[in-house]
């Protein structure tokens, strides 16, 4: 679902530029979250270079890993979320689960796909 723009926006409720091949850009929130993919592992991986407005000029883009995998309970993403500068990290931490997190288990769980 991350990879695909449709999908993607379905769940986070704003139009996003993303797709699964490595240098694709990626582009969310009218720009206010910009990079591009890395690399991918269908299905288990994206690994991406992040930055937000919020970033300084002269701040390096961070690094989003994102792993996938099913437990008996059902799915898991496990993230881990480097690079990000002192003055954005508790924007970046609240941000993922406010935008991303949340909106992400309730689109699956008004489908029956997601378990509590």
């Amino acid at each position: 679902m991350y990879l695909d723009p449709a999908l993607h926006g379905a769940f986070t409720g704003h139009p996003v530029t993303i797709a699964a091949q490595s240098g694709a850009e990626f582009r969310a929130f009218d720009g206010q979250l910009t990079g591009r993919i890395l690399a991918t592992v269908q299905p288990s991986l994206i690994v991406q270079s992040w930055r937000s407005t919020n970033f300084k000029p002269d701040d390096e883009d961070s690094t989003l890993i994102l792993k996938f995998s099913n437990e008996s309970t059902g799915g898991r993403v496990n993230l881990v979320h480097v690079g990000v500068p002192d003055q954005d990290y508790g924007g970046v931490s609240e941000g993922w689960e406010t935008y991303y997190w949340g909106p992400w288990r309730e689109y699956l769980e008004q489908r029956g796909q997601a378990k509590s």
